[in-house]
């Protein structure tokens, strides 16, 4: 396939440190994959911190990055499929700004979908090479590693293990062939990314439904096992307490049955 740019999509709430970081290595990606067209649209969500300022200081290195305010109300999928629209290629990608998701991975992503002419490829923690928080396929032992890791970092315990689980009961409930149904970290051409998916909810469950109908679409999907990081600045998105948990978990069981009956 024969592609001269890939647009990346980062929705952001007060992550410009991490930024600071993220969007240098992206570049570096574009410039040794020679993705000349290529662009980088960070979609805001109503920062405080300095993020504008600091993209306003990276050297861009003649790529584009556009720093997109939304005024809507706040929401991660609707800051997402914003970002799709004002994109000008045809495949584009998407990941958290935090850190957690490497520009490695990005690499590896657009060199697969190069290669293998993959429709869709979703990064995920659950296949063979995936691991949680610095930690390597996550089993009875390793999820201790993993715990120490998140105790030292800007995470949440409680907001890892949640994941883990409703992550697990997900696959249940849709009875899918996709492991990291919660992943958030995708590249694929646009046209399959339809609106609908990203209006049914305000948060990380979008990715269910988003991941329900790749499937029903019967689309070649590939995903390819990576080692989410910790967080080095800013604080977690992730609910903190029990309670919080649970009622951030139950819009994705909620999304799970839905998609499951239609």
């Amino acid at each position: 396939m024969n592609l001269s740019g890939i647009s990346i999509i980062l929705p952001t709430l007060n992550e410009g440190k991490n930024l600071k970081i993220l969007i240098p290595e992206l570049l570096d990606v574009f410039s040794d994959l020679n993705l000349k067209n290529s662009e980088i649209i960070v979609s805001d969500d109503g920062s405080t911190d300095d993020t504008k300022e600091i993209l306003n200081q990276i050297d861009s290195n003649n790529y584009d990055v556009f720093f997109h305010k939304r005024s809507a109300k706040p929401s991660l999928p609707m800051s997402i499929y914003e970002g799709i629209e004002r994109s000008k290629n045809d495949y584009v990608m998407w990941l958290d700004a935090d850190g957690s998701m490497p520009a490695s991975m990005v690499k590896k992503m657009i060199e697969t979908i190069l290669k293998d002419e993959e429709k869709i490829i979703i990064a995920s923690r659950f296949v063979d090479g995936g691991g949680y928080k610095g930690v390597k396929e996550i089993g009875k032992t390793s999820i201790f590693d993993a715990i120490k890791n998140v105790k030292n970092s800007k995470d949440s315990v409680s907001g890892m293990l949640a994941s883990i689980a409703f992550n697990k009961l997900l696959i249940i409930l849709l009875s899918s062939s996709i492991k990291d149904i919660t992943s958030g970290f995708i590249i694929g051409n646009k046209k399959y990314f339809h609106k609908s998916y990203f209006t049914k909810s305000s948060y990380g469950e979008y990715f269910v439904y988003l991941s329900s109908g790749l499937m029903k679409e019967n689309l070649n999907i590939k995903e390819i096992g990576y080692i989410c990081e910790t967080r080095v600045h800013g604080e977690s998105k992730t609910a903190n307490s029990i309670l919080q948990l649970i009622m951030r978990g139950i819009p994705y069981i909620k999304a799970a049955i839905l998609c499951r009956i239609k």
